[in-house]
């Protein structure tokens, strides 16, 4: 029998990520949002540096990592680390299983681990789906692809609930049976918009510059980053800030050593990447279309450029291209054509003042009606009343 040791929270709830929440913008504000609204929240990552606290004390929960040293990115090569992991994980909620209400685990890379202990020991299992785990695969055998897609459809089915990213994921998760499915998108917290105005630059420093672009997330090849860069060596008075970290990034990193107007900031915290794409011009996620998981993709990105009001630039055939279209809220390129992409990048060059005050008075108005932190926050809250309900009622007929 579960007894809980303080009745004023609604439910412990613990979140599961294959990284280590340092930081996981999307972890960080749904488990700001349940703790803001009575739920214990703790949060159990994977450390693959082993460098980083085993224990921290955030504002939004308490994270516990799990430390087992494993390089990203490596395809078949990591299986061996995968599997480590997900017995790790295993041995981790059996030992704290008094300890939770609710597993909110994110991705495939979490949720076999998580929905066996919530079977077992009457656990309440949220599947949060960031990315369609099969179809992020690109270098997997298909055999080996196709038996994830179908374990990934029934574990869909056996959860008490199921989150995705964007409503046009649900042709990915086809097959499934999700008793409660619910979207919420990478919209951005509110807490860093608050502060978003702290980021402006300098009068010298703008006139620095024509043009600011710039890109924060993983260093991949098929990011377009390469071709962002071979328009930058023809323009030394546009800049490039390029931040994040990735498989591809010795490569980036050699192509970037040669230009002077290209800023490689690292891997920076949330609150300063919002501060680095207040200070552009202009937001690039321009992923390859031709990767499956790119055409269902829901970039923070997107919805971060609406919030800050900055237009941004997607790749033709990612999925997220019909939003940026339908509202206008950027431009679409042609995935590996330079020249078009400089054509744009050249257009937002010549921009008024006034011309970037109406966009942005428009981005925001939009991101404010229909993306909202706030509109997500309520989604995700209505969702876990529906769960929790279903738990206590558990809970009654167990007493």
């Amino acid at each position: 029998m579960l007894v809980r040791k303080d009745t004023s929270i609604k439910a412990r709830v613990l979140f599961l990520r294959s990284n280590p929440i340092a930081p996981d913008p999307r972890v960080e504000k749904e488990a700001r949002t349940l703790t803001e609204h009575g739920y214990h929240v703790e949060i159990l990552g994977w450390d693959r540096t082993a460098l980083l606290p085993r224990e921290e004390k955030q504002e939004f929960g308490e994270i516990h990592r799990i430390a087992l040293e494993a390089p990203f990115s490596q395809g078949l090569k990591n299986l061996p680390n995968m599997i480590r992991w997900q017995l790790t994980l295993l041995s981790w909620l059996w030992k704290h299983r008094d300890n939770f209400d609710i597993v909110h685990a994110c991705d495939f890379d979490t949720v076999m681990p998580a929905l066996l202990i919530c079977k077992l020991f009457h656990k309440k299992l949220i599947y949060d789906i960031f990315d369609f785990y099969a179809d992020m695969l690109v270098h997997t055998p298909l055999l080996l692809k196709m038996l994830i897609k179908k374990l990934d459809l029934s574990v869909i089915s056996k959860a008490d609930a199921v989150i995705i990213a964007d409503n046009r994921r649900k042709k990915q998760i086809k097959g499934s049976k999700p008793k409660l499915l619910e979207v919420i998108y990478n919209s951005l917290d509110d807490k860093y918009l608050k502060s978003q105005a702290s980021a402006t630059d300098s009068h010298e420093f703008k006139n620095q510059w024509d043009l600011r672009i710039v890109y924060v997330g993983l260093l991949q090849l098929e990011r377009g980053l390469l071709e962002v860069m071979e328009v930058l060596e023809r323009h030394p008075t546009w800049r490039f800030d390029l931040a994040g970290f990735g498989r591809d990034q010795e490569v980036v990193l050699r192509r970037a050593e040669h230009l002077n107007n290209v800023f490689f900031h690292g891997r920076i915290q949330y609150q300063q990447a919002i501060q680095l794409m207040a200070q552009g011009d202009v937001l690039v996620a321009i992923y390859d279309p031709r990767i499956r998981n790119h055409r269902y993709s829901s970039p923070n990105k997107v919805f971060e450029a609406m919030a800050l009001g900055k237009p941004i630039i997607v790749a033709k055939g990612m999925g997220i291209d019909r939003l940026i279209r339908k509202f206008k809220l950027g431009f679409v390129v042609n995935y590996g054509d330079v020249t078009h992409l400089e054509n744009i990048l050249f257009h937002i060059s010549q921009w008024s003042k006034d011309e970037k005050e109406r966009f942005s008075l428009y981005a925001r108005t939009i991101y404010a009606k229909y993306f909202d932190w706030k509109i997500m926050a309520r989604r995700l809250l209505r969702l876990y009343e529906k769960v929790n309900l279903s738990q206590l009622d558990k809970e009654t007929i167990r007493t």
